[in-house]
């Protein structure tokens, strides 16, 4: 017996997946991780953070704390439910190996990708996603075209990897397909997030997230001898990507 138009209005989402109500967050999306933080994952759809889609972090400044919150997440998809590697693509400093190990990122799965032109990050980027090869993805840009920006978002779609691209705040003022942007600013020993975008209503309020302590985890002149990230050349990433 079909629903009933009343109740097609109060879940849209039955009508199509990408519909929801303003004053709702959307029920559910594919897959999404568990962020690791109760407070954010409350105010995200699905509870979590969603994979195969673009997700924005727009931050104040490198090292305010993106990595420590993406940690619990890269974690997960590189315990023992998900072996692929975690490909790190064009980190503005050299990534500190014994700082990401110690806040839980698995650094034998870390996959770092150099490269000096933005169309070269963003066509590796694009290499990784649709091979569905890497569990993650990180990506460092500017300001990038939105048309670069969808190409990368259906490029996700098509896989079952965590993406996220990290930007400066500027970037806020941009157009972006990402189903979820946050803006990062440091708050004391945290974290202060504002949800831009996300398939719900608007949030006024910043979160507040408290982060643990860790060494620095991107320096210039980072010491990385004891665990050190073996870089790939983007143009040659396409036997990494299919290994």
């Amino acid at each position: 017996m079909p629903s009933s138009p009343s109740a097609l209005a109060s879940h849209p989402e039955d009508l199509h997946p990408s519909l929801w109500r303003a004053s709702q967050l959307a029920r559910h999306h594919a897959r999404t991780l568990d962020t690791g933080y109760a407070a954010l994952s409350a105010e995200l759809p699905g509870g979590g953070w969603p994979v195969g889609a673009l997700i924005d972090l727009l931050v104040q400044q490198a090292g305010v704390g993106e990595m420590r919150l993406l940690a619990p997440a890269l974690g997960a998809t590189g315990g023992t439910l998900d072996k692929r590697p975690i490909a790190l693509v064009r980190p503005p400093h050299v990534p500190n190996g014994p700082g990401l190990g110690y806040i839980g990122v698995p650094l034998n799965r870390l996959m770092l990708v150099k490269t000096t032109k933005t169309v070269d990050a963003l066509w590796a980027a694009e290499q990784i996603l649709r091979a569905g090869s890497c569990g993650a993805l990180l990506l460092w840009g500017q300001h990038v075209q939105t048309s670069s920006l969808r190409r990368l978002h259906l490029a996700a779609q098509s896989s079952d990897t965590l993406f996220v691209m990290i930007r400066p705040l500027a970037a806020a003022k941009d157009a972006s397909p990402a189903l979820l942007r946050l803006a990062l600013r440091a708050c004391g020993d945290g974290l202060s997030v504002d949800i831009v975008k996300r398939r719900g209503p608007l949030r006024t309020e910043p979160l507040s997230l408290p982060l643990q302590p860790t060494p620095v985890l991107f320096s210039r002149h980072a010491r990385t001898a004891r665990r050190p990230l073996a870089p790939v050349a983007a143009r040659g990433l396409q036997a990494e990507v299919a290994a």
